[in-house]
């Protein structure tokens, strides 16, 4: 028999301005916030979630933008990923974000999603994490009284757990415009190519100055509790040689710092394995773009 699923009975609130969000959010007990709700409406329809108030974002335009100024790309949270993956400033200025985006569902869904509401999810398989983690991009939390900034790095806690207080609504993205002649990474491993979850996806950046390392930065998602950089891989690249040898032997501490579990995607074994080869394609592909012609084979 045919199993269904019903939203209980909600208090639905659609403020007019964010403002008036905020105070719906103080007031209010047990309130969630909904965007684009691809997330959240399913958890209500399965039970994970019961909310008695949902308060609606969703057409609240000062949420939703993308600007780039002298040092910053700055995302509305409530922008779709759609709109995300269509911006002239992402794919010109980090690439990476669009990249990832490109893999994260269907036409339809990224046209509900929001960048928000995926990071605040705060699945560990979320496929915005790990370019804004090698991105060094920031979160903007705002309540009533105050407003926070706080590094992507830090937000996480755990799965569906994060650095966002009960009244506090993430209203937006702040990404450091990447250093120049920056190459940059997005691969993901899934049970199909494409509109999956993540058994594995790893993002890299990287700068190159005269024929050594400068900046690498690599992040993961999929391996551990919340999405992660390899800062103890990053560090050991950094002034090395750009070698093939060189990459292949610092991958592999790839696995001193990830925790993969077994799921029905995949085991943890082949969640350690992929890791370290997704990471050192993912730098193959970045040092491309500088110029560098570096095969391997698998």
């Amino acid at each position: 028999m045919a199993q269904f699923y019903l939203i209980p009975k909600i208090n639905y609130f659609k403020p007019k301005n964010l403002d008036e969000a905020l105070k719906l959010l103080s007031k209010l007990e047990e309130a969630r916030v909904i965007a684009g709700g691809t997330d959240l409406i399913v958890d209500m329809k399965t039970g994970r979630t019961k909310p008695k108030n949902v308060i609606d974002i969703s057409s609240l335009g000062e949420l939703k933008y993308i600007k780039l100024d002298s040092t910053s790309i700055r995302i509305g949270a409530a922008t779709t990923l759609q709109e995300i993956l269509e911006s002239k400033i992402i794919v010109e200025n980090v690439p990476v974000l669009a990249e990832a985006i490109s893999n994260m569902g269907s036409w339809h869904l990224r046209n509900v999603a929001t960048i928000g509401g995926n990071l605040c999810n705060a699945s560990p398989a979320a496929d915005t994490a790990p370019p804004l983690l090698v991105l060094n991009a920031e979160v903007k939390l705002r309540s009533l009284m105050e407003e926070r900034i706080v590094p992507i790095s830090k937000f996480f806690h755990g799965p569906r757990s994060t650095e966002l207080r009960a009244n506090e609504i993430m209203t937006e993205i702040v990404i450091p415009r990447p250093p120049k002649k920056s190459g940059m990474k997005f691969l993901k491993l899934g049970r199909r190519s494409a509109h999956t979850l993540s058994i594995v996806a790893v993002a890299t950046l990287v700068t190159v100055d005269k024929g050594r390392f400068n900046d690498v930065r690599i992040s993961l998602n999929a391996v551990a509790p919340t999405p992660i950089r390899a800062y103890k891989t990053e560090e050991a690249l950094k002034g090395e040689k750009v070698e093939i040898g060189v990459i292949e032997d610092k991958m592999k501490m790839i696995t001193e710092g990830i925790k993969p579990i077994t799921d029905v995607r995949a085991s943890a074994e082949y969640r350690r394995e992929m890791s370290i080869i997704l990471a050192r394609d993912a730098i193959f592909e970045s040092l491309k773009q500088l110029g560098f012609k570096l095969e391997v084979d698998n």
